[in-house]
């Protein structure tokens, strides 16, 4: 068998790995380049395998980094199926249609607002191409075993992280490949912590946060301190979120702080609508997460949601201080960025920041500092004061990671460090090293490696 790193390789997107038998191709993952322009240019070129080619795709959930593809490979001659847990087939089956229609818009804007290169803009893909791809998933439960082809088999279980995200362990001939996705977090107040894997000869693990602690294992103190300032100042907190995942945990922190009455009762707006369809699912899913029916009431009732366009400009004519939750996480399109235009000219309101800002991205530019941002064609002075809170990241730390490997009974043979910048990566696997004594690798983007027999 032989693996091919065709994303998330020393880098934190794009994850595409592709395992070959002497008769079946099989994509694990099928995500989206985000962030800098080199990365982003790498979802128009040609994948370096003939879609047409691909026997099965298996997803470890629903992020767009790591299913966001999804439609174009399909487009482009995929034609197997999709294999994931029902968790992440249901929120693929929002956010893939949103990806499609988010692109299709701002191709949309870029054209009539004139600020393109490109005669016309056309969008990566659409809406009509996202309802396609769907209808090749395929929905299978944690720890039910499904048949690859080719004597490959393959099992989902828990990896915490998002609702459906799983760990793929695939076995063939006595041997096991494990893909970990992303990793999630053993003390997330909302979601399971990670299923402990006993042993792999073959592991790829995400290295997101190899160089980093979430030191403060309750953020609410430092939340809470935030809204708390802020709102002394009259101003407003904008919070960009992914929509999946994040957006319900912040939810969940805000309820729970006005519960405890450590922050003023301000209105709160959910102001995406994905996010609140994703939200929904919490309610469907029982027994994948710790929240019952009266919980998920409490925590996501408590919240404003602004569905039309109308309900979100209506927000930005509000000077009163408020809590602004909304799409995207790292400020690269949606709803947030009309927010941010806004807001971040406005000394006395706060952007905060909930997770992971990819290099290249807003979001990253925003925390380095930066004094302006470019948001649909002009520049936009940041005067608020920006802010990040990595407590609240839905992937592991290093010393998580660290104690989720120490959990294998004996060393893979072969252990590949993906889904992580180059210094995060080296981290970690120096970590590995020093303390497991295991042999790490950090592909390369479209290394192929010959796995051992």
């Amino acid at each position: 068998m032989k693996l091919t790193f065709l994303g998330a390789a020393r880098t934190v997107t794009g994850s595409k790995f592709l395992l070959e038998t002497g008769a079946r191709r099989v994509l694990f993952d099928c995500g989206l380049f985000q962030g800098l322009k080199k990365l982003r240019l790498r979802n128009w070129a040609p994948l370096p395998v003939d879609p047409a080619a691909i026997d099965a795709v298996v997803l470890t959930h629903a992020h767009l980094d790591h299913s966001g593809y999804l439609p174009l490979l399909v487009r482009n001659g995929f034609t197997g199926p999709v294999y994931c847990t029902p968790a992440t087939a249901d929120l693929c089956g929002i956010l893939l249609p949103d990806s499609g229609h988010i692109q299709e818009e701002e191709a949309e804007r870029a054209n009539r607002k004139g600020y393109t290169k490109h005669k016309p803009a056309l969008p990566l893909y659409g809406v009509a191409d996202a309802e396609t791809a769907l209808r090749q998933v395929r929905r299978v439960p944690y720890g039910e075993s499904f048949d690859l082809g080719d004597g490959l088999t393959a099992h989902f279980d828990n990896a915490g992280h998002i609702l459906g995200a799983a760990f793929v362990t695939v076995r063939r001939g006595g041997r096991s490949i494990v893909f970990s996705g992303d990793l999630g977090r053993p003390q997330d107040p909302i979601l399971y912590p990670p299923t402990a894997i006993r042993e792999a000869d073959v592991l790829l693990v995400e290295s997101t946060y190899g160089d980093r602690d979430h030191a403060d294992a309750d953020p609410t103190r430092a939340f809470a301190r935030i809204i708390r300032e802020t709102a002394a100042r009259g101003g407003t907190i904008i919070v960009p979120s992914n929509a999946v995942g994040r957006a319900q945990l912040l939810m969940y922190y805000v309820h729970r702080m006005k519960q405890e009455r450590v922050i003023p009762d301000l209105p709160l707006f959910l102001d995406s609508p994905m996010s609140a369809d994703v939200t929904s699912l919490y309610t469907e899913h029982h027994g994948i997460h710790k929240l019952d029916a009266a919980d998920c009431a409490a925590v996501f009732g408590a919240a404003t949601i602004a569905n039309t366009p109308e309900q979100s400009k209506a927000i930005d004519r509000s000077s009163l201080p408020k809590i602004v939750i909304s799409a995207s996480g790292m400020a690269t399109g949606g709803r947030v960025l009309h927010h941010l235009k806004r807001f971040a000219p406005e000394a006395k309101s706060t952007v905060l920041f909930a997770g992971y800002q990819a290099v290249g991205t807003r979001g990253a530019a925003m925390i380095r500092g930066a004094d302006h941002v470019r948001i649909h064609g002009r520049d936009v002075s940041v005067e608020a004061t920006v802010t990040s809170l990595d407590g609240l990241s839905a992937h592991a730390d290093y010393p998580e990671v660290m104690a989720w490997l120490g959990q294998f009974e004996r060393p893979p043979g072969q252990t590949f460090l993906v889904h992580g910048e180059p210094d995060a990566a080296e981290a970690l696997r120096a970590r590995i090293g020093r303390r497991l004594g295991w042999d790490v690798t950090i592909p390369e983007y479209q290394q192929v490696i010959e796995l051992e027999s």
